[in-house]
């Protein structure tokens, strides 16, 4: 029993390590990265009126926030993990995405 709460406790202090790395604010699960310079990124920025001075960056799709504590019990982002600095600019988008690994 004390083994498995020191490897449960373990896993969560790596991945508080990791999320701690994201400056910009939570480390994300968004169920797809679209560019924003590619047709399907001008079309989701047209969608909700958002304009970016900066089009060379990532879209996050559909992000929520990581529970670190849930990553040492299995309970991990199974799409992309990422770091983003506008974390909703609309519509469930998020811009300035980079892949974070847990």
């Amino acid at each position: 029993m004390f083994a498995r709460l020191a490897v449960v406790s373990t896993l969560a202090f790596a991945a508080l390590a990791v999320a701690t790395k994201c400056t910009t604010g939570p480390v994300q699960c968004c169920e797809s990265l679209e560019s924003a310079n590619s047709a399907a990124g001008y079309a989701i920025l047209a969608a909700i009126g958002a304009t970016l001075q900066n089009t060379n960056v990532e879209l996050g799709l559909k992000c929520s926030p990581i529970d670190v504590v849930a990553v040492g019990s299995g309970n991990t982002c199974t799409t992309n993990t990422v770091c983003c600095k506008n974390n909703d600019i609309g519509g469930g988008v998020s811009a300035g995405c980079v892949p974070v690994t847990l």
